[in-house]
């Protein structure tokens, strides 16, 4: 029997996930402070016009996750596999290109 490329990456990318599942928790729930950085939140608004060099897999990652919900600094570091250079750098660009809505979530934190 025949086993089709589609199921082998399928099984692939299962078990892989399962896997890496506890390392992401892990580096998630860690207990280090909320950086000035990381309190900022990014929304796609339009996607960017990218360089050949900048077309890698942690920078569309990052982007299709960025359509699809606003997320933080702190949460493209831990799952797009870019260095922090490069998040910083890929941000940068994006609000210069005014790709991106930039949220400051303070404003929605209880006040006391």
């Amino acid at each position: 029997m025949q086993i089709r490329v589609a199921d082998r990456l399928s099984l692939w990318l299962r078990k892989t996930s399962a896997l890496l599942a506890p390392e992401r928790r892990r580096r998630l729930a860690s207990n280090a402070p909320i950086d000035s950085a990381d309190r900022l939140i990014y929304r796609l608004k339009h996607w960017p016009r990218l360089r050949s060099v900048s077309k890698t897999a942690g920078i569309y990652r990052a982007l299709s996750m960025m359509s699809n919900r606003p997320v933080n600094r702190r949460w493209i570091l831990s799952n797009s596999g870019m260095a922090a250079s490069e998040v910083d750098g890929l941000l940068r660009r994006l609000v210069a290109e005014g790709a991106v809505e930039v949220i400051d979530s303070t404003q929605f934190e209880p006040h006391t």
